[in-house]
């Protein structure tokens, strides 16, 4: 079996690493399917039901919506879309080893930016709504604590980098201790095989067959699940910075109660 450090070196460059590569092409890859969907919903007809793409990516908007209105209230009205391309780019990027290629997510690089959009966006909504206040932040509950408020402030940062990337590369390290076992065993269970180009015949038939529950483990299902917390917790981290809000119930007279 190709490892995805073998097909990797097909991408590396003296300055640029595979994993960038990769992210790219996953970029590439949501931005097409972005065109396409913008073109079928040009050309729908409002009277017809919507079908192929143009279906999938309107029950997306309307999960993701229901989503960030469930954590947070509708006070962001572009929080759906902004959740739905982030956890469409990090899904497709964790899964994105299964075609061979590397992960973007195993590069530190990759990760760091993600959480510093969600970091900036922090910062951007508390100054936003709080206005000039936003620097009362660091200096509660006395201004002795501004040391420790300014070193807390990265801890959103930290969290979301560090969850996401220590998850992936140790998924990665794993699957390539269990594929380097399987190619090392194979030639000791089935030498008679032999090797075609270098590679071991009976590595190529066992790598897939034994990989793969470890692959629907630390791709399928670890990436959801890195996927679902990264989105719920910048959503949240967001949200927390808006202002609490006010109930506000009208009478049958039209008085505020």
């Amino acid at each position: 079996m190709v490892s995805a450090i073998d097909l990797g070196q097909l991408f590396l460059t003296p300055t640029i690493p595979g994993e960038v590569w990769s992210s790219l092409i996953v970029m590439l890859i949501i931005a097409i399917l972005a065109i396409i969907i913008g073109i079928q919903a040009k050309h729908q007809d409002p009277l017809k039901k919507p079908k192929g793409l143009l279906l999938i990516a309107i029950i997306g908007v309307q999960f993701f919506d229901k989503f960030v209105e469930g954590l947070i209230g509708t006070r962001i009205k572009w929080m759906g879309g902004f959740v739905m391309g982030i956890a469409t780019y990090v899904f497709i990027s964790f899964i994105f080893s299964l075609c061979g290629l590397p992960s973007p997510m195993t590069y530190m690089a990759v990760p760091l930016s993600l959480g510093l959009i969600t970091f900036v966006l922090i910062h951007e909504t508390s100054a936003k709504y709080t206005g000039l206040k936003y620097f009362k932040r660091y200096v509660d509950p006395i201004p002795i604590f501004l040391p420790i408020n300014l070193i807390s402030m990265w801890a959103p940062l930290l969290s979301l980098t560090l969850r996401m990337f220590g998850n992936a590369i140790a998924g990665f390290v794993l699957m390539t201790i269990i594929s380097w076992g399987i190619d090392s065993l194979a030639g000791i269970i089935i030498p008679f095989m032999g090797s075609v180009g270098g590679w071991n015949v009976g590595s190529i038939i066992l790598n897939p067959i034994i990989t793969a529950p470890f692959h629907a483990y630390f791709d399928l299902f670890s990436g959801f699940i890195q996927t679902v917390v990264f989105i719920s917790l910048s959503t949240i981290f967001i949200g927390q910075e808006l202002p609490e809000e006010i109930d506000v119930k009208i009478s049958e007279k039209g008085d505020v109660i």
